[in-house]
């Protein structure tokens, strides 16, 4: 039997990928500043690759003491996985709303988004801000070990799973089961809080100044220690945040029943 040869796109095609190919390019050569020259499109017989110029390469190589550090997104068009994975000092804005995943394993870098932003923005950030002029669907900062997210709407429902050392504060509400997991970090609510708020949850703070729906499993309200008063004053001053009452403020964390299997408590888990 014949090996099966691989079949070849046709002239017309070849030509919709080669446009497209080159409508990316000039986007994004518009976007991030560097030249249309700087880009060469490829096209393979399967589909399309972008390698770079030793142009571009140059632009990489170039002293990040001297190097471009201020960079403007406009239009994102809800795109996803926007600023994702950035590692350097740099500042960027967005001027529009973003899809999922925004600033996602951010590290060092300023990222500020003039819109809404989808599921998971700052997912995984180690470092950095992230400042979300608008609303943030759910998951917001979920895993995150470091930084900074700032959310001046609203926040879906569970807003700092899992989280691991972020810092988030969310000038509106938040939905459900926020705080789900949270092992380490704080989440500052300016507003209410849904139902589950903090559930198995583990070392984190969190602080909230309007009503909680109801408490997670094993989270409990604990005493505003001066301790704790200045821990929140510290964050909110690191975020530019100075029209707040603190002592509209009450702090919820773990009882630290559920740290060891307990067979009295497994309808809890």
């Amino acid at each position: 039997r014949p090996p099966r040869s691989t079949p070849k796109p046709s002239s017309a095609a070849s030509d919709v990928y080669k446009r497209q190919i080159l409508l990316i390019a000039i986007l994004e050569a518009l976007i991030i500043d560097f030249p249309i020259s700087a880009f060469v499109p490829v096209i393979g017989t399967r589909r399309p690759n972008l390698i770079f110029s030793e142009e571009y390469k140059a632009v990489l190589a170039l002293d990040k003491k001297i190097n471009k550090r201020d960079f403007e997104i406009i239009n994102p068009e809800g795109n996803h996985a926007v600023c994702a994975g950035l590692k350097d000092e740099m500042s960027v804005m967005i001027k529009g709303h973003v899809g999922y995943y925004c600033g996602g394993m951010n590290q060092n870098a300023s990222i500020t988004i003039d819109g809404n932003v989808g599921t998971g923005v700052g997912e995984n950030m180690m470092s950095g801000k992230i400042h979300v002029k608008g609303n943030a669907s759910q998951s917001a900062g979920a895993t995150a070990h470091g930084g900074l997210l700032v959310i001046e709407g609203d926040a879906s429902s569970r807003c700092g799973i899992s989280m691991k050392g972020v810092d988030i504060i969310v000038k509106g509400n938040v939905g459900h089961m926020s705080g789900f997991m949270a092992q380490k970090g704080n989440l500052v609510i300016f507003g209410d809080a849904g139902h589950a708020l903090g559930d198995s949850i583990y070392e984190a703070n969190i602080y909230v100044a309007g009503e909680v729906a109801s408490l997670g499993a094993d989270c409990i309200e604990k005493k505003m220690t001066k301790k704790h008063l200045s821990n929140l004053e510290n964050i909110l001053s690191n975020a530019n945040v100075s029209d707040y009452n603190p002592d509209t403020f009450r702090r919820f964390g773990s009882a630290r029943s559920l740290y060891n299997f307990n067979v009295d408590n497994a309808k809890i888990y």
